[in-house]
């Protein structure tokens, strides 16, 4: 194995390093406050104007679809090269991935119609997405199922002549609240008789198509997320669309999802590695600057130890992330499919571990919205249920471990 970063990606992480000094931090406080200033107009889904600015500096820079390995469309960069900048991204997670066109889940639903779109659904949909000129959102989450068995969607895609009917009720389409979003990816039951990974389909339904209604966004530990589009509760209530909508092959959804949410996951994971180092700067940084009991905190000894466990924690999870990354760029996504468990389960773990303790040395201040430690806790508190709950995760793990000590199955 060799995590040596290509000069490519060196000089890319060095520029994208510049970017969130010069334009990105300086930012944050901007965009909260345009962000603030729409909830309380009651809009808290609009797009704060400070991103549109950043978007045009990024791609003068050419920190643009750097996610997609298609030269193309994209930068080129393999996943591996790919990890570091993702990680960086990750510093400034409202605002950065945005900036650089690389945010979930938009990113995913590039991939997915990269791989699977025909040429005229890539001209549609496809390249205003990389232009940055639309959002998009994916529904496959369902609030009257156990949506972590992707097998139990409900949602029904039936062939009606020239078009498909998409009846059913999805959650958590995260995205759907923004204005910028046109398009949803669906994924329902088309051929309810075929085997039971090979009932699903996918299509690209309009958010203004006659039928399908947003309802409301649900919230994240009482955050509404609107500096992520929200989470988008949407009833597709017997949806016509034509047949040409339909994504990919007809009854490939669940092998379609899966390509989706590998490399999705990993992104993930990067981008909690960053969130969590910038969390260990802030313990650090409070540490030396605060006093207790005669001595500043940094001189304690618990303190120490969550410091240097924090460190300890995120190589750890930076290495699988790694490994992971290399295995996805030389045997791909189903030969990586144990170690994109591995480390979907100990990335948003590890950070979490990290995002405590830096919450715990910043006492009350730590909870409160003065700070954006407890935000990045909630965000990546969720991270262990979205694309699959850790259980899931391990379960596949474990499935695989013991193959070799079960008998064949008939």
């Amino acid at each position: 194995m060799d995590f040596r970063h290509s000069d490519r990606s060196l000089a890319l992480q060095e520029q994208v390093r510049t970017f969130l000094d010069e334009h990105v931090y300086p930012a944050e406080h901007t965009f909260e406050g345009q962000a603030a200033a729409y909830r309380a107009a009651g809009t808290p889904f609009r797009t704060p104007e400070v991103l549109a600015g950043l978007k045009v500096e990024a791609r003068s820079q050419g920190l643009w679809n750097l996610f997609l390995p298609d030269a193309e469309h994209g930068a080129g960069l393999s996943v591996l090269e790919y990890a570091p900048i993702a990680e960086l991204s990750g510093r400034s997670a409202h605002i950065a991935p945005e900036a650089m066109n690389c945010n979930a889940p938009d990113t995913g639903n590039m991939e997915l119609l990269h791989m699977f779109a025909t040429p005229e659904q890539r001209e549609q949909w496809l390249d205003p997405l990389l232009a940055g000129e639309i959002r998009s959102c994916f529904s496959m989450t369902e609030p009257d199922v156990a949506s972590s068995d992707a097998t139990n969607i409900a949602a029904t895609i039936i062939e009606d002549g020239d078009h498909y009917v998409v009846h059913g009720r999805k959650w958590w389409s995260t995205g759907a609240m923004r204005p910028e979003c046109r398009i949803a990816i669906v994924m329902g039951v088309s051929d309810p008789d075929n085997a039971r990974h090979a009932r699903q389909s996918m299509i690209l339904v309009p958010l203004d198509a006659p039928g399908v209604t947003i309802e409301r966004s649900t919230t994240v530990f009482g955050y509404d997320d609107g500096s992520h589009g929200g989470h988008g509760v949407i009833d597709f209530d017997h949806v016509r669309v034509p047949k040409e909508n339909l994504l990919g092959p007809r009854g490939g959804g669940f092998m379609m999802a899966q390509a989706r949410l590998g490399p999705g996951r990993i992104h993930h994971c990067m981008r909690s590695l960053g969130m969590a180092e910038r969390a260990l700067e802030l313990m650090c940084e409070r540490a030396v600057a605060r006093t207790a009991f005669g001595r500043p905190l940094s001189d304690q000894g618990v303190v120490r130890e969550w410091i240097a466990e924090s460190r300890i924690r995120l190589e750890q999870a930076r290495l699988l992330t790694m490994k992971t990354a290399w295995l996805i760029d030389t045997v791909g996504v189903r030969g990586a499919a144990t170690e994109i468990a591995a480390i979907k389960v100990v990335a948003p773990r590890e950070a979490l571990w990290v995002l405590d303790k830096a919450i715990q040395v910043h006492g009350a201040a730590g909870v409160s919205g003065d700070f954006p430690l407890a935000e990045m806790w909630a965000g990546l508190r969720t991270l262990r249920l979205a694309d699959g709950p850790d259980e899931v995760h391990l379960r596949s793990i474990a499935r695989e471990q013991l193959k070799p000590y079960l008998p064949p199955r008939s």
